[in-house]
């Protein structure tokens, strides 16, 4: 786990954002509004919390990160790059046919990513069977798996939901991304996960709620619930889809619109 200060982390999640901004403007297509809802948990992950090394990416005591939101992939491609797993430059190729930094995550193509994403709603599932698989293997890993709440729609996750008590997965754990915004506009207008919490806590989950961009409050709950035995772990994030860019912030449309030039060079400097 690295050193760095909750300042620090703060200054990484803030680079993320801008590699985000930049890598999906040169695309011209892309999803920034939930790459920036997620960017404090993913620096929080891959710069303090996750047990993972960049020079062995298939290190089999590694802890394993789980995006079941895999349209966000530009926040992991950033964060992976700037953890060392490939070059800064590579960010430029997103979404380029011979690139291997495809708009979802393909764990055959691209280093440091640990399970392929596309169809919503499989990841927690996914995340489940790597728990069960260290349990298995006698190995200490914890699995991390980051959810869109757009994605809990989905019935698998609530099937996820129910076997991970009942197996025990204690070395799981699950973060929603609750940013309250998908593809066609608000959750509550098209399919309203409240009680969301009670849902979860009725399911047998350890379930704690946080400000999802709180960067100590993110450390701190992660670390807790690493530690956490018995039940799974379910982190409810509090978060602002397209944080950070004050014209993308509770913006539906960037969702999955690039900025154009004029969008970029103002959101590139609301994040100097």
């Amino acid at each position: 786990m690295n050193d760095y200060s909750i300042t620090e982390l703060e200054s990484i999640a803030k680079k993320l954002r801008r590699h985000v901004i930049t890598m999906i403007s040169a695309a011209g297509s892309g999803h920034p509004g939930g790459s920036l809802s997620a960017a404090d948990i993913v620096t929080a992950l891959y710069f303090k919390v996750l047990r993972h090394n960049p020079a062995d990416p298939h290190w089999s005591d590694r802890d394993r990160f789980v995006l079941s939101k895999g349209h966000a992939a530009p926040i992991l491609y950033a964060a992976l790059a700037e953890s060392g797993y490939f070059p800064i430059e590579w960010l430029s190729r997103l979404r380029k046919t011979d690139s291997c930094l495809q708009g979802h995550t393909d764990s055959n193509m691209t280093p440091g990513v640990d399970a392929s994403a596309g169809s919503l709603g499989q990841g927690l599932s996914i995340g489940i069977g790597m728990a069960i698989a260290a349990k298995l293997d006698g190995k200490s890993y914890h699995t991390f798996v980051l959810l869109g709440d757009g994605e809990c729609d989905e019935g698998q996750v609530w099937e996820a939901a129910l076997a991970g008590p009942n197996l025990k997965v204690d070395n799981l754990t699950a973060v929603v991304d609750y940013n309250k915004l998908q593809l066609d506009g608000f959750t509550k207008d098209i399919m309203n996960l409240e009680p969301f919490i009670e849902k979860w806590k009725s399911f047998k989950w350890n379930v704690i709620e946080i400000d999802g961009h709180n960067m100590a409050q993110i450390v701190e709950t992660l670390l807790k619930a690493r530690n956490n035995q018995d039940n799974p772990t379910v982190i409810i994030a509090h978060t602002i889809k397209g944080k950070g860019v004050s014209f993308m912030e509770n913006n539906v449309d960037f969702h999955g619109r690039a900025p154009n030039k004029e969008e970029t060079e103002q959101a590139l400097k609301e994040l100097a």
